[in-house]
């Protein structure tokens, strides 16, 4: 029986990729595009537990050459909106989501989805809390611009009530030129297509490069 010695999975050659063009001699170089500092790093959504042990060990290693790494969780950021309006509006919602689903299970999803929309779309939704996230960060470090990085993950949290490309789109402009990856669990479709989580149709609306 013949071992292969180097079983590189797609994740291991797509972070291995990101780590050499985050230590690039000349600074961080995920974009192709000045002053643009945004990258995602797409992974099938059955490789979640995969993708997290890949950003310990990415940050750590970056950690100990001196770097800052900042990672935030859509998810937490998604519960802390949800407990910010309040029991009786989550209660008020539990109730009408089981009992509009009761009718039909799309029904119930669709109500969700015009109550959490409110909360995390638009310019003032989870991107304005990455952005702050990110800007605080931005100051606490102001003699690391070139070795600092904020991760964005735990993006299946927001799955099917947000689109990604929003997101980096209204964080254009508001990161204090800290890099940016999104760790994005989907299928990639051609050179700069994303289905997020694999189920939705494609989104082609994406200006980053895509390590996959």
């Amino acid at each position: 029986m013949t071992l292969k010695l180097f079983n590189h999975s797609p994740l291991d050659a797509a972070f291995a990729a990101l780590r050499q063009d985050l230590i690039h001699p000349d600074g961080p170089r995920i974009s192709t595009m000045r002053n643009y500092r945004f990258a995602i790093l797409q992974y099938a959504p059955g490789d979640e537990f995969k993708l997290r042990s890949e950003v310990r060990r990415l940050s750590t290693d970056l950690i100990a050459n001196g770097w800052v790494v900042l990672s935030i969780s859509l998810q937490r950021l998604l519960f802390e909106r949800i407990r910010a309006a309040g029991d009786d509006w989550t209660r008020r919602v539990i109730a009408q989501e089981r009992t509009t689903a009761a009718r039909g299970r799309e029904r119930g999803l669709s109500y969700l989805k015009t109550k959490l929309a409110p909360l995390i779309e638009g310019p003032d939704g989870v991107s304005a809390d990455c952005s702050r996230i990110i800007q605080d960060f931005a100051a606490a470090n102001p003699d690391r611009s070139d070795r600092a990085l904020a991760l964005i993950g735990r993006a299946g949290a927001l799955y099917p009530f947000f689109r990604s490309s929003a997101l980096l789109r209204h964080l254009d402009g508001n990161t204090s030129n800290v890099p940016v990856v999104l760790l994005y669990p989907g299928t990639r479709i051609g050179q700069t297509g994303l289905s997020f989580m694999g189920e939705l149709n494609s989104d082609n609306d994406y200006r980053p490069r895509i390590y996959s």
